[in-house]
């Protein structure tokens, strides 16, 4: 599963060792503070401003898209989105744990039907 999109966003922005205030001024109407609420989760870019992004970072349009597209998946419950947001929080380590806390609750479930 890919990374929610502001996860990406700050990792490209990283790596191209670019700022918000960077970004801000190469992406048509996004001041700063806008550019940091789309590398905090906070708020979602528009689609001129997507691509102005992708071209700036140097990706495909495509590939933010798709992050964008997974970060509004409507067939996630808000508590589906939580979970996800909290199991990405984690080392590897908890990760596992997690999961094999979540796979015995699952089974018991199945077991009690």
């Amino acid at each position: 599963m890919s990374p929610p999109l502001d996860t990406t966003l700050r990792l490209l922005a990283k790596a191209s060792g670019l700022t918000a205030a960077d970004l801000a001024a190469a992406i048509p109407r996004a001041g700063a503070a806008t550019v940091k609420a789309w590398m905090s989760g906070d708020k979602l870019p528009g689609k001129d401003q997507l691509n102005a992004l992708a071209r700036t970072l140097g990706v495909p349009a495509g590939a933010l898209l798709s992050e964008l597209a997974s970060t509004l998946d409507p067939a996630r419950t808000r508590g589906e989105h939580d979970l996800l947001a909290a199991y990405r929080a984690l080392n590897t380590r908890q990760q596992g744990a997690l999961l094999e806390v979540a796979r015995s609750m699952a089974g018991h479930s199945k077991r009690k039907r």
